[in-house]
């Protein structure tokens, strides 16, 4: 499957912790290709699933994300549980902004709790509320240091995805 899929999961918050959801302890994963949908699936499901034709197989595994027409990789709030665990870039919005960000807007400055130290602008973070709840994730639109001298409502983070998409889009997860 395409090199750029990984690439993206790789580049978006986990680093070089990628090496954690392939080699597990328990048994061996991968990251498989199917009707421009990336999944993360157990080796032993994986071999199983080769007695299925292609055609008649709708989904293996957890779904990462997908392929837009474009082109380009979009992570679905499916991987979340797993990006957070080994996230090298984090985020904690105050109670009274997660609701806005669970449906589906921008972090801003007056919403914002905590923020990794040394968090570089235009990076993969997991967002979390205060009692490190995985909420989604999204891309830095300000460093650390840029972000403490931010007007409260400047964006700190934009939106890519979160845990309201399961109910917001019902039908694109499935």
């Amino acid at each position: 499957f395409p090199s750029s899929s990984l690439t993206i999961v790789h580049l978006h918050s986990i680093g070089r912790n990628i090496k954690h959801l392939i080699d597990r302890p328990d048994e061996d994963y991968c990251f498989r290709l199917h009707k421009d949908r990336v999944y993360y699936v157990s080796d032993k499901v994986m071999r199983r699933a080769t007695n299925i034709p292609r055609e008649k197989l709708l989904s293996l595994g957890t779904c990462f994300g997908k392929f837009t027409k474009s082109g380009k990789f979009r992570l679905h709030v499916t991987s979340l549980d797993y990006i957070a665990q080994y996230s090298q870039y984090k985020i904690w919005i105050k109670p009274s902004a997660e609701l806005s960000f669970l449906y589906g807007n921008h972090v801003l400055k007056a919403g914002l709790g905590r923020i990794t130290e040394n968090t570089p602008q235009y990076h993969g973070v997991v967002v979390y509320s205060m009692s490190d709840v995985p909420l989604g994730f999204g891309k830095t639109a300000k460093s650390t240091v840029d972000s403490r001298k931010a007007d409260p409502t400047s964006i700190i983070a934009f939106h890519q995805a979160d845990v309201g998409e399961y109910l917001r889009q019902e039908e694109e997860l499935a």
